[in-house]
């Protein structure tokens, strides 16, 4: 009973960037977003054949409560206007993508001040595996456990080369236990997401502490006592950014106890009437994409 968990928002952006801006409806609209997400959405159910599919969305990009922690999570996107940053032919085709697959029948599942990730998460803890996570994002790797058959479907590279990441993967890419990725991450910190990590400790420097530490608050007090397994430059690097290591753990976990709505996470049956897809397939020009997703589904 395989559940996939789809990071909509990772897929759209793929979709958009990857898709040709020649993919227009009879109208003259773009829907190379729409149209890519339904493509990639059916080559995954063919791959992994999973029994249940929910397609996670952000209930709020920047949660109240990590902003209120660090008030520069996330700020690098934001436009002059205090949104986010999002090509203008692309946030047209969001609505009409959420709302086809509504259609479909796909639960959509999105809760207020909390991310897709942190959905994402909570299904993870609540649900039997196995679980595959279909992001292009790599702070979803903490939460691969293979003894739950938890995994992410990691798209960095498209559909085509995708990596299937497990905590053996973890291992060999970023030379660390495979289950302290979260610690990795903490240190290294995350340009894109306005994360400083701690200030002068790099990728390796952070491998290097995450193969003697489970936890940053161990590698806090291993600092203030002056543990020998930091270096003196480490030890005076993570001193530096105490006030940072403090909110780090909260900021950087996905939250796991989101309020999921109960519903049932099938993949969806066919419905008595397939008119109304059939109607945003001729409205919007998405021919085969519509097509290749009712065979995936097995309609």
């Amino acid at each position: 009973m395989t559940l996939m968990l789809l990071d909509s928002a990772s897929l759209w952006y793929r979709a958009y960037f990857g898709m040709p801006d020649t993919l227009v409806s009879p109208s003259g609209e773009p829907v190379n977003a729409i149209r890519g997400y339904l493509d990639m959405t059916s080559r995954l159910i063919n791959i992994y054949n999973p029994n249940r599919l929910v397609a996670c969305i952000e209930g709020d990009w920047r949660p109240s409560w990590r902003v209120d922690l660090f008030p520069d999570y996330k700020a690098n996107r934001l436009d002059v206007e205090g949104e986010e940053e999002e090509p203008d032919t692309l946030s047209p085709q969001i609505p009409i993508l959420l709302d086809l697959l509504e259609a479909f029948g796909i639960p959509l599942v999105g809760v207020d001040d909390y991310e897709a990730d942190d959905v994402m998460a909570s299904y993870a803890v609540s649900e039997p595996g196995p679980i595959k996570i279909v992001t292009g994002d790599r702070d979803l790797f903490q939460l691969v456990d293979d003894a739950r058959k938890i995994a992410v479907v990691y798209l960095a590279k498209g559909i085509t080369n995708h990596d299937h990441v497990d905590l053996k993967w973890i291992a060999n890419k970023y030379d660390i236990p495979g289950e302290r990725y979260a610690l990795f991450a903490m240190i290294r910190g995350d340009a894109s997401d306005g994360l400083p990590g701690i200030r002068g400790i790099g990728e390796k420097g952070a491998a290097i502490i995450a193969k003697q530490f489970t936890n940053l608050p161990d590698v806090m007090k291993a600092a203030k006592k002056g543990d020998e397994r930091l270096t003196p430059n480490a030890r005076k690097k993570l001193l530096e950014s105490s006030e940072y290591a403090a909110i780090a753990p909260k900021l950087v976990h996905c939250a796991l106890d989101v309020p999921l709505p109960k519903q049932s996470l099938e993949l969806p049956k066919r419905p008595k009437n397939l008119d109304e897809i059939y109607q945003y397939q001729k409205d919007y020009g998405l021919g085969a994409s519509i097509d290749r997703l009712i065979a995936a589904l097995k309609w």
